[in-house]
């Protein structure tokens, strides 16, 4: 993800210097949420404010009730009831070449659990040692204390190349079919020089697909779809992918929703409905939204996924996936796609209507530097925010 865009320097140059040093950004009054006819009114509510350059959260699914906070510069943190423990659960600082790249989108990005957790005390985790190649690996819970990991206890399943220091995807997910999907940026600079993201021999702009059941470091599902093929790597689930920072499934029915940030024009929202073919081709660099791209040396649209919902850079730019709400805690948001972007703060939310025709609506405008979003075990939404340090639960709001 670009957590500083070159766009956004521009438009907020009077705090670059702050920006760069402390990543201080200007406080403004709370969000008041808005009331649109037909849609919820929503609110984001402070879990935690100490967190350190919050980048995404998410659980362990072994009924703790703990949340697992990653912060860019190398630290998983445990927020318990809205306190942060004393000591992190895993600390990759030593790792992360954090000087050369303190405005690029690099760092400690994300982290995945295992389904079988609670049991085997597996977890895994996508950083950037250095800015120019991408590392996926396991680690396990330590034998004697649930909140910190064994850091000794890594096993490198990816370590991938880029071209450049951008565009290095972000996210692991474990998907309703046990297999862990890893997003995976185009790893270029603007206009996508070497086309990586069309050309399936490349793991960069793609979506993988991994068993990790069994030998390490990993297998690969026999379903995918480009097994057997000598011109493909057999890990690709989806490519033509510029910059897939977040993604998520539907906790009910297993879509899978992928939030892919735009270069100069959309953002877009992509969707691959639940038991239907794999092997897609979101369109990047021959498109970008719905719209041939700037770079495009040809454009068909032929055989190329449309994004189910775009926007344009007015709006803000760097759209950050979010999930379908399925929590108990707000029935008046359930089976809603929430997500926003990076820049503008916004929350929009998205359905789709019964002719299978989709509907947006922008729900709240916020303050917040949006970097991700996340759920609890229960399926409750949370957002972290990059500029305060924040860990916010997103609530219903009274109209």
């Amino acid at each position: 993800m670009r957590l500083l865009p070159r766009r956004l320097f521009r438009l907020l140059s009077a705090v670059v210097v702050a920006l760069m040093l402390g990543w201080g950004w200007p406080t403004t009054a709370p969000p008041r949420a808005q009331t649109v006819p037909g849609w919820p009114a929503v609110k984001v509510e402070l879990v935690t404010d100490r967190l350190n350059e919050p980048l995404y959260v998410t659980h362990a699914g072994d009924g703790s009730g703990r949340l697992f906070g990653v912060e860019r510069k190398g630290r998983i943190v445990i927020v318990r009831d809205g306190v942060l423990a004393p000591t992190p659960f895993l600390d990759l600082t030593s790792k992360i070449s954090w000087d050369q790249f303190k405005r690029q989108g690099g760092g400690l990005l994300s982290v995945a659990f295992h389904p079988d957790y609670a049991d085997n005390g597996f977890f895994y985790v996508h950083y950037t040692p250095r800015p120019t190649n991408v590392v996926v690996a396991r680690y396990q819970v330590s034998a004697d204390n649930p909140d910190v990991a064994d850091v000794n206890s890594a096993v490198t399943l990816l370590d991938v190349e880029m071209a450049n220091d951008l565009h290095h995807g972000g996210l692991l997910s474990f998907g309703p079919d046990g297999y862990l999907y890893v997003g995976l940026g185009d790893g270029s600079r603007r206009g996508d020089p070497r086309g990586p993201a069309q050309q399936k021999s490349s793991l960069l702009g793609k979506l993988l697909r991994l068993s990790v059941d069994g030998e390490p470091p990993y297998s690969i599902p026999p379903d995918n779809p480009f097994v057997g093929d000598p011109d493909a790597r057999p890990e690709v689930w989806a490519y033509g992918l510029r910059n897939p920072w977040r993604f998520s499934f539907d906790r009910a029915n297993g879509d899978l929703y992928i939030g892919d940030v735009g270069q100069a024009s959309a953002e877009e929202i992509d969707f691959q409905r639940a038991g239907t073919a794999a092997g897609r081709n979101y369109g990047w660099s021959m498109q970008e939204g719905r719209a041939c791209s700037r770079v495009a040396a040809s454009c068909d649209p032929e055989g190329l996924e449309q994004p189910i919902v775009e926007y344009d850079q007015s709006l803000g730019c760097a759209v950050v996936g979010g999930y379908v709400y399925r929590g108990p805690s707000f029935p008046g948001l359930t089976g809603l796609y929430l997500y926003g972007d990076f820049c503008s703060g916004r929350i929009w939310g998205l359905r789709e209507q019964a002719d299978g025709t989709w509907q947006g609506q922008e729900l709240l405008k916020t303050s917040l530097a949006i970097s991700s979003f996340g759920e609890d075990e229960a399926g409750d939404v949370y957002v972290t925010s990059l500029s305060d340090g924040g860990l916010y639960r997103l609530t219903a709001a009274a109209p």
